[in-house]
This record gives C-alpha cells, sequence and structure tokens, in this order.
C-alpha cells in the first residue's frame, strides 16, 4: 500500500461486475482497501475470469445478503466507500443510511468506464473531495468536485486547521461556510497559531483581517470601517485587552476566530478553530480528589475565558507522573503528560516560586514552571522566536468536601502542538511538463500539506497544488536546508513534499533528506518517508531522440561542488574506455567552465570524432531545444547547467534526427 492512503482507512470498494472489478484492481490494492463483489461471483469462480490468486489474497471479499443490507453493515466502520456503479443506485443505496456530516463516511463514486471521479458526500468532514483527487490521479480519471470553497479556490474554511492540529471549536458552521460560499466579506480575527494558510489565497478572496486590511495577493486596498462592541459574557463587563474588536459594516456577515479564548458572542454568525497552544501546570497534595483536579483546571478556564480545546499537553513533576487524578484526567481529555525532574523545572524562572514547594520536591515551582517547560516542546524554530509566555500565574483550589489541593498555571506557545503523524514523500517531478508527472507523484503532491522545493520547480507544478497548501521556496543551492526543514516539518506533524526535478534519486533531495535522517538515529517509521521515482533527463532525452540507451550506459555528473574533480575524471575515463553510451548532467556552469573541455578531449581518445551526440536543454518545456552534433563538434554549440548531454558508444548511428544504439537482435 502507498502510504499516501493511511489516513483514509478503512475503505470500503463496492462494484457488482467482473468488468468493472478488473478496472478497479489496481487501485484498491494501491489503497489497501477491500473490493466487495456479490456471492454470486463467487459462486460461479470456477468460470470466472478473477484469479484464484487474487481470492486466496483477500483482495475480493464477497457480501451474501443484498447490497444495502451489506452497506448498511458496513456503513458505520468506514472512513470511504467507493462505488464504480452509476450514480442514480448509489444515492438511492445511500439515501437511507445518511444521518450527518460529522459522521457519515465520504462516499465517492467512479463511473463505470472509469473516466470519472466524483465527491458525492463528506467533500469535507470526511475528506472525501482530497480522496476523490488522489483517485482521480492514481486512475489518471477526472475529479468532479462540487463544493464551494473548491470553486473558489479557497481552503475549506470548516477543515482547513486540522492540518495544524487545530480543534474546531463551537459557532454556527452553516451560515459561516454559506457566507464564504457567497463570496461575502468574512472577518478573520487570528490570534494565535501559525497563519500560513494566509499565503496562498486568491487575490478575488473576501477575508478582512482584524488588522482592517483586505489581504490580497497584490496588496492592494485598505479597508477601515467604524468598530462594533462584543457582547458581555456572563453579564459580567470585559476589560480592554478582552474586547473584540469587529467591524461594523452592513455588509459584513460572518466572522472566524483563530485563537485560544472561547468563541467570541457577536452579533453576526461567528465560528472559530483552537490551536492548541495552552499548556496546563498542574501540581497536588498526593491523592487529590480527581473531580477536584478536573473542576480546578475548568474553573482557571473559565475564568480567563479561555477555551479548554486549545490546550496542547498536561504537564507536572516526575514524582507526579502516578498522580491518579491528574493521570485520570489527560485519559479523560485525551490529552497528553509531560513530566519533568525537578533539577529541570528548578532551571525555569517563574512569577511565584515557592521556597516550600522547593524544601518539598527540590524545584521552588510545579505548576508555573511545567507548564512554560512544556511550551518549549513544539520543535519547529517558529517556537524559539519568542519565549512562552505565563498567562496564567499558578492559582491554588481546594473546595469543601474535596481531598486536597490543586495548583494550575497556564503557559502559551508560540506554536501550537500537532498531534499528527508526519510523513516525508520524496518526489521526482519528471523533466518539467505536467503530462510527464507519474500518478503517483500527482498524487502525492496533492495529498501534502507544505511543498518544499526549489522554486523554478515548484512553479512548473503549480497547477496540481491545493488552495491550502504551503509552500517553501528556496534557492538551488539550499539543498541541505530544505532537507532539514521537511524533516523538521515532519516530525512536528506535517505531510511534507520534498519535490526534485526529474528523479528525486538520481542526483535528487532523496538520497540527502535519507541520510540527515540516518545521522539522527531515525527508527525507520517516524515520520515515515516514501520515495517516489520520476522520469529523469536520460530518460526524457532519450525518448526524444530516439534509441540511444538499448545497451549499457551511464549518467555522470560534472558538478564538482560535492565530488572532488579526480574523481569524476577517473570515471569518465572508465565510462569511455569501456565503451559506455553516456549521458552527462551539470555540464558547464557560469563558474565552471573546464570540465567539459576536459571530458570532450578524454571521449576523444576512446571514440571516433564522428560519434553521435545529442544535446538537449529544458526537455518536455516550453523552450526545448535540442541539438543532434558530433563528438568533434559538441562544444560549438550552447551548453549550460539544465542541458544534458547523450554520447553515442561506438554502435551508435545517426539517422535523420534520432540516435540508434543497436541491441544485437540483427547481427544474423
Amino acid at each position: 500500500m502507498s502510504k499516501i492512503f493511511t489516513d483514509y482507512q478503512p475503505l470500503n470498494f463496492i462494484t457488482i461486475t467482473e468488468e468493472n472489478a478488473l478496472k478497479i484492481e489496481s487501485l484498491v490494492k494501491i489503497t489497501d482497501g477491500v473490493l466487495w463483489l456479490p456471492e454470486k461471483l463467487n459462486n460461479n469462480f470456477q468460470n470466472s475470469i478473477l484469479s484464484s490468486e487474487k481470492k486466496e489474497n483477500n483482495l475480493y471479499q464477497y457480501y451474501h445478503t443484498s447490497l444495502a443490507k451489506h452497506l448498511a453493515n458496513i456503513w458505520e466502520d468506514s472512513q470511504g466507500i467507493i462505488f464504480c456503479l452509476t450514480l442514480g443506485a448509489v444515492v438511492r443505496l445511500i439515501s437511507p443510511l445518511l444521518t450527518n456530516k460529522e459522521q457519515d463516511p465520504a462516499i465517492i463514486v467512479i463511473d463505470p468506464h472509469t473516466k470519472y471521479v466524483i465527491s458525492l458526500l463528506g467533500g469535507h468532514q470526511a475528506h472525501g473531495d482530497k480522496l476523490t483527487e488522489l483517485i482521480a490521479h492514481q486512475l489518471e480519471a477526472k475529479p468532479i468536485i462540487t463544493s464551494a470553497s473548491f470553486n473558489l479556490n479557497l481552503p475549506p474554511i470548516d477543515t482547513f486547521g486540522y492540518i495544524f492540529g487545530w480543534e474546531k471549536g463551537h459557532g454556527d458552521w452553516t451560515q459561516v461556510s454559506a457566507n464564504i460560499a457567497r463570496n461575502q466579506i468574512t472577518l478573520i480575527k487570528q490570534d494565535v497559531g501559525l497563519n500560513w494558510w494566509q499565503n496562498s489565497l486568491p487575490s478575488s478572496h473576501s477575508f478582512i483581517f482584524e488588522n482592517n486590511t483586505k489581504i490580497d495577493n497584490n496588496n492592494l486596498d485598505n479597508f477601515s470601517s467604524p468598530f462594533l462592541n462584543q457582547k458581555p459574557k456572563n453579564n459580567l463587563p470585559l476589560s480592554t485587552e478582552e474586547k473584540e474588536t469587529i467591524i461594523n459594516n452592513s455588509s459584513i456577515n460572518a466572522m472566524v476566530y483563530i485563537g485560544a479564548k472561547k468563541t467570541p458572542d457577536v452579533n453576526i454568525p461567528c465560528i472559530s478553530w483552537h490551536p492548541r497552544v495552552l499548556w496546563v501546570g498542574i501540581g497536588c497534595e498526593r491523592d487529590t480528589s480527581p473531580s477536584l483536579i478536573e473542576s480546578a483546571v475548568t474553573k482557571v478556564f473559565h475564568e480567563y475565558n479561555l477555551e479548554l480545546k486549545a490546550i496542547a499537553s498536561f504537564a507536572t513533576i516526575n514524582i507526579k507522573s502516578d498522580e491518579v487524578g491528574i493521570l485520570a484526567l489527560a485519559d479523560k481529555w485525551h490529552l497528553p503528560l509531560k513530566t519533568f525532574n525537578s533539577e529541570e523545572l528548578k532551571e525555569i524562572s517563574v512569577l511565584n516560586p515557592s521556597s516550600i514547594v522547593k524544601k518539598e520536591v527540590g524545584t521552588p515551582s510545579v505548576a508555573e514552571a511545567s507548564a512554560l517547560k512544556a511550551a518549549l516542546s513544539p520543535n519547529l524554530p517558529e517556537n524559539q522566536l519568542k519565549s512562552p509566555n505565563l498567562i496564567v500565574p499558578k492559582q491554588i483550589i481546594r473546595e469543601e468536601g474535596k481531598n486536597g489541593a490543586v495548583t494550575v498555571a497556564i503557559a502559551q506557545s508560540m506554536l501550537e502542538y500537532n498531534p499528527h503523524d508526519g510523513k516525508l514523500y520524496l518526489i521526482g517531478t519528471g523533466p518539467g511538463s505536467i503530462e510527464y508527472l507519474t500518478s503517483a507523484a500527482k498524487t502525492a503532491l496533492r495529498e501534502a500539506d507544505i511543498i518544499i522545493g526549489y522554486g523554478l520547480y515548484i512553479d512548473l507544478i503549480k497547477s496540481l497544488l491545493r488552495p491550502e497548501q504551503i509552500i517553501e521556496k528556496s534557492k538551488i543551492t539550499q539543498e541541505v536546508q530544505r532537507a532539514e526543514r521537511a524533516i523538521e516539518l515532519a516530525k512536528w506533524g506535517l505531510k511534507v513534499a520534498v519535490i526534485s526535478s526529474g528523479d528525486c534519486g538520481i542526483y535528487g533531495m532523496a538520497g540527502l533528506v535519507l541520510e540527515i535522517l540516518q545521522n539522527q538515529s531515525w527508527n525507520g517509521k517516524q515520520p515515515l518517508v516514501e520515495v517516489i521515482s520520476g522520469i529523469t533527463a536520460l530518460q526524457s532525452v532519450a525518448a526524444k531522440i530516439g534509441s540511444p540507451l538499448m545497451h549499457d550506459f551511464c549518467a555522470i555528473s560534472l558538478s564538482d561542488l560535492l565530488t572532488p574533480w579526480d574523481v569524476i575524471e577517473k570515471r569518465i575515463i572508465a565510462a569511455a574506455s569501456a565503451d559506455f553510451i553516456t549521458a552527462i548532467y551539470n555540464p558547464r556552469s557560469l563558474s565552471r567552465t573546464e570540465q567539459i573541455i576536459s571530458t570532450q578531449a578524454i571521449f576523444l581518445q576512446h571514440r571516433n570524432p564522428n560519434t553521435p551526440v545529442a544535446i538537449a536543454r529544458s526537455v518536455t518545456r516550453d523552450d526545448e531545444n535540442i541539438i543532434i552534433t558530433t563528438l568533434a563538434e559538441m562544444l560549438n554549440h550552447p551548453i549550460d547547467m539544465i542541458t544534458t548531454i547523450m554520447i553515442g558508444n561506438s554502435s551508435t548511428k545517426r539517422y535523420h534526427d534520432l540516435l540508434i544504439t543497436p541491441r544485437g537482435y540483427l547481427k544474423n
């Protein structure tokens, strides 16, 4: 199974004919899905074109009831159900089973000719739109997606925060989503969390950000308007710092809040996302009542108008790692618990140190120090830009009738906690034109949360990218920085695509990324790594000029940036003397001009001057240029870093504008 589809399990495929089963067989294999067929096909197995091998490997499963009953049996346990049936039949089958979009699986329909893949239900909540695109790329079919955000080229407002591990908050999601779908102005107030999602918004978007500037790709108009006061919470007046500022304008019909506080109570439809930036330090007396610990945390969050969904983790001293009440709360709220020893905690500067606490446990602070220490956990450079902020100093809480006492403190980190397991897709994007990109590469590119690569290579695949994807471009000489950054982001929890032109494992980024992981004692599992091959330059050049690689061949890069020239020279001599057809990569740069001259001289010692040579530049791109010449004349033509040179062997012949190397079939 491709690692691309691990987040969509379990997947169930359904069709009713052998013909359609064979059409989607490879898709079922690569997605690790289950293909359900009617029992009658199994009964007629001896006369079937479905092989016994497939039966033994459980590629096909058979249902023994009606399809409607079988669908009801697998409905709740499915992440996605993919039909290869007519659309009308699918609609009638699923109608009785629909409940709500938070619980229903993604429903996808592949037409019987496998030309179209239709996202029918669960496009956002069940990630059906995204899965539809991935399946369509695998089948080289056309995805049919009708959601408003997709057609407006906007990130889906009800799911995009999941990328960063954000928690979905309260609010009128239906009304706000409808407002965005109608492209009406929506106020965005983001207090915390990464704002990378804003960078790829189309210029036509209708968002207004809290600084009252309408952000677009051209940095155009400023928008200002009077402010409207937020309704007080709990009938209590808000402090100056807590007052929300939203634009009082009849055209502002909705608001999206991204922050660690509770969803604002405003007079327009509002929804919220909560980045997990709050780290809760807890100290308590031994055997404190579990209900007291829970009520203490809840009370502090309520008093400071903070959202429980914004919690990243609980934290305490390691001698409390077995405290029943703390463990119970972490388990109940599905939150991690970080523990630190006294030596670690006493190094943290706090507002309220206690000599009594220091005497008891060896550090002057537990709640404040552990909250601040835990808030340093997110492992990206973005979290080091500013020290964590103690937004709630320790609160000591007791309750009559409950055993023990609790101290609670809350720190806020610069970077949110992301609970996801990251992935690294090391992708070869081929020679340049989208049509030469493999289906697997297209699928991985669409699945990734972030794309990292040399700017030119990213520009070549830009048409494939989703609006919510993060793009990080860098210069051609920053390969190490790209690899290290990709690994950091994957370890933090993102699905990262690192792109190389051609094949990523041939003079590409795959080797560098894996080498760095090896040096970091990577366990081979986290992050998951998948290397996705591409058409490399020597293949694409060979296809353009005929059949030059019909006998033994090799590739040699003339760049001495990473390999000493004397080593390269030995390889050139070996290839020339052994009569290898030779593809020359990186033949000449502005500062490195002599190596190609030396290379020609070496080959002339072993080959006829009339040996055919192809000089190919930007193959498959708009400025493609291919020159067929000879070994003696090759230096009379333009050669640069994006040129690939193909030198034939002693049997290679030119025929019109083609190079043909005989394999030997016609010797007799």
